[in-house]
């Protein structure tokens, strides 16, 4: 589970998956619209990232920032468990994928 590229793909699986039930839950397309983009961003970066292609690394943080950006505001506003999950999911992936990210930039 170390492997940031099975770190990725998981975030993929819970966030494309997470859409999902939200569209059959409630019919919502930006749900779903979301969820598998984000989903589709973070499996291409592990793609990448287990290939040793560039910009992997660079590919999940950018899903990480998307999904901050999207559902911190909301977390702080609602204080609904969904929003706050979804803040705790897309802080792992800032720490995991930005702490590689940098010590690349820095070495």
């Amino acid at each position: 589970m170390d492997e940031p590229s099975t770190q990725a793909f998981l975030l993929a699986c819970l966030t494309a998956g997470g859409g999902i039930t939200g569209y059959a839950r409630t019919g919502s397309v930006p749900s779903i619209a979301a969820g598998v983009t984000v989903g589709a961003l973070y499996a291409l970066g592990g793609l990448r990232q287990r290939n040793r292609q560039p910009y992997g690394v660079e590919l999940a943080l950018l899903a990480s920032v998307v999904l901050a950006g999207s559902s911190v505001p909301r977390a702080i506003k609602t204080m609904k468990p969904l929003p706050i999950g979804l803040s705790v999911v897309a802080a792992f992936g800032l720490y995991r994928f930005g702490t590689l990210w940098n010590s690349r930039v820095v070495a």
